[in-house]
């Protein structure tokens, strides 16, 4: 389920706002409750049999949340974080390139069966969401979540759940239990989203038209202005199809009271690559800058680690 599909607008939406916005605001847990629900449901629609995995991710790192806090001992934090990483890190690495590294080794001459492995929906979002909490309360910067149902609500929130962007613990750390839906919220939420489902649904979905169209031409005989023309589009697509589901994540969380970062800034009029990635992909970017560029040494360190470490 995406989005912009009608099953998502017609009834999925329809069905959450009447369900959480029947109860009264004073019931915070019976709200978060509801939208936890809608949030697996959500994903379960998505992909049933890797809901599992979903759970599995939740579980893990709310275990390892709770022995990474400063209650335990620094050896025992230090194993409560390396635990989350390599579990989480292995999962994705499994689901992401399994298939892609075999393949390189039966082409040196192994024979090995070839996984037939489907991508489970958002799992880079999630993993890089449950790592961020795990290691911002081992550093101090969140406080441990002791309730397993506001970490699964963290994690699984379905907003930003298929195309982010990347939200960080701390950004919503107070809003899991003390966020406030009003009136001129929930509207401006509702402009986001639809703001977002008309870039996706006009410009991005058009400007991926025109690119299929000219991909479709044999290279040989391609005019170079079609092929420009082809590479413009391809590169309106991207970033309009990106930028929506930004947009309507924003606004979806806007409409139950979270305020998620901005995740594009005009990136296409940077002046240079460093510039670009600044403005393209904000929460990704900035989350691989905070939890492995800099911790590794950042630019502080020997030119060959610097290297190994931006590679």
């Amino acid at each position: 389920m995406v989005f912009s599909s009608i099953s998502f607008i017609c009834f999925f939406l329809p069905c959450l706002f009447i369900c959480y916005f029947l109860i009264p605001s004073q019931f915070r847990r019976a709200r978060n409750g509801v939208l936890l629900f809608f949030s697996l449901i959500f994903y379960a629609c998505g992909g049933p049999k890797f809901l599992f995995l979903m759970l599995v991710s939740i579980s893990v790192n709310y275990i390892c949340g709770l022995f990474a806090s400063y209650r335990f001992s620094r050896y025992v934090r230090i194993f409560a974080v390396a635990a989350a990483v390599i579990i989480g890190i292995g999962l994705l690495g499994y689901f992401k390139y399994a298939g892609f590294f075999t393949e390189i080794i039966n082409n040196l001459g192994a024979g090995f069966p070839v996984p037939e492995i489907t991508l489970p929906i958002g799992i880079s979002f999630y993993t890089f969401q449950g790592l961020s909490y795990v290691i911002d309360v081992y550093r101090g910067d969140a406080e441990v979540q002791k309730n397993p149902f506001k970490t699964a609500l963290y994690i699984a929130l379905f907003p930003q759940l298929v195309a982010g962007p990347i939200v960080r613990y701390s950004t919503v750390e107070r809003e899991i239990t003390e966020r406030r839906e009003t009136v001129e919220e929930i509207s401006e939420g509702i402009v986001r989203f639809i703001f977002g489902l008309a870039k996706k649904m006009i410009l991005a979905n058009s400007m991926g038209e025109i690119a299929d169209a000219v991909f479709k031409q044999e290279a040989g005989i391609m005019p170079g202005s079609l092929a420009v023309l082809g590479a413009l589009a391809y590169t309106a697509q991207i970033y309009f199809d990106f930028s929506a589901y930004s947009d309507m994540a924003i606004g979806l969380g806007r409409i139950f009271g979270f305020h998620f970062l901005e995740n594009f800034d005009y990136p296409y009029i940077s002046k240079s690559v460093t510039e670009f990635w600044r403005r393209w992909h904000i929460s990704l970017s900035s989350w691989f800058r905070d939890y492995v560029y800099i911790p590794l040494g950042g630019s502080y360190c020997s030119p060959a680690r610097h290297i190994l470490i931006c590679s």
